[in-house]
């Protein structure tokens, strides 16, 4: 698969992104004369996202704005709520192939899709609370509990939701920040400000792009307390994949503290796994690795850290691990 993960853009520092699934994606490979040339042959590859039967059901319910996957076969199945990362939209992908291993599963987008505010002054929990309890209740949702899938920003909200909200049995948190970032978040009377960043701590690499690694500090120091999520509330199983080699912050850092939050009070309830060389973006296996790539929050280019091949190899090893997390804690899960 080295062909696909290795696919580079033509644009500097865009990122292959495939929003809508109901078309494949399509990869066309020429093999040409090293002397003139030529085109020897061509073929197109196609990534399909749906299994035959599968049923994609777009979600405006309430507050709610996503897009629901059903598997094939006769249920009920586990169900899991997929966030993705900050710049709004809604991303489908995985959600899709989650769904064509036997889960439903909702992409839930949370700003700037369709009628979603474009630039929220703030999020509100009752608005994912909503969700969890829109999937709970579908009939072909199995309970009592259902899991959460996030990357980056959404990892933050992924704990929070994990922390505040009942009916979640598991939840993995992919290169995440254990504490509230870039918005504010509201919750009932509780108000969690963002981390603030240590701007000095910015720097600018070789080829001028940001590198914000450093940017945010550590949460569980007692002038950030406002902003560090209390983790410790949550009952749910946690899986935390964090890519060492990863730019956007010190993911690596974040999930560590998270965990011996955990292990304070008691509860061994987490695995932490690590990535050597892997970027930010953890994507879907064999997906092009995205070394680099705007920033909505920080309105720029910035660094996202790791190496194509050790990158691929660790997107391939946490999607096998997402499902065996997924299937080991959901089927028996209480809450």
């Amino acid at each position: 698969m080295g062909l696909f993960w290795a696919l580079a853009p033509d644009t500097p520092h865009s990122k292959l992104l495939k929003k809508n699934v109901l078309s494949p994606t399509l990869v066309e490979i020429e093999a040409l004369s090293g002397d003139t040339g030529e085109v020897l042959a061509s073929e197109t590859n196609e990534r399909g996202y749906m299994t035959e039967g599968m049923k994609r059901i777009p979600v405006k319910e309430g507050r709610i704005r996503g897009v629901l996957f059903i598997p094939p076969g006769k249920g009920p199945f586990s169900g899991i709520v997929d966030l993705y990362t900050f710049g709004g939209g809604l991303t489908e992908p995985r959600a899709s192939l989650l769904a064509n291993k036997g889960f439903v599963v909702l992409a839930l987008a949370y700003y700037g899709y369709q009628d979603l505010p474009k630039n929220p002054k703030n999020l509100d929990l009752e608005y994912f609370e909503e969700a969890v309890n829109f999937l709970r209740k579908r009939p072909e949702v199995k309970g009592p509990g259902i899991g959460i899938i996030s990357i980056s920003h959404s990892g933050g909200l992924a704990l929070t939701m994990s922390s505040f909200l009942s009916g979640i049995s598991a939840t993995v948190c992919i290169n995440g920040c254990n504490a509230n970032t870039v918005i504010p978040l509201h919750y009932k009377d509780i108000i969690m400000p963002p981390l603030p960043p240590i701007l000095k701590n910015i720097k600018t690499t070789h080829s001028g792009l940001v590198d914000i690694r450093d940017a945010l500090p550590d949460p569980t120091l007692e002038k950030n307390r406002a902003s560090l999520i209390p983790i410790e509330r949550a009952s749910c199983q946690f899986l935390f994949a964090v890519s060492e080699d990863d730019h956007n912050w010190n993911s690596s850092l974040f999930a560590h503290k998270a965990a011996a939050i955990l292990r304070s009070h008691g509860k061994e309830s987490f695995q932490v796994v690590s990535y050597p060389k892997a970027g930010h973006f953890l994507e879907v296996p064999h997906m092009p690795y995205c070394p680099s790539g705007f920033h909505a929050a920080v309105g720029s280019n910035v660094v996202f850290g790791g190496e194509p091949k050790a990158h691929s190899e660790a997107q391939l090893d946490l999607w096998e691990r997402v499902q065996e997390f997924f299937k080991s804690h959901l089927d028996k899960s209480t809450c």
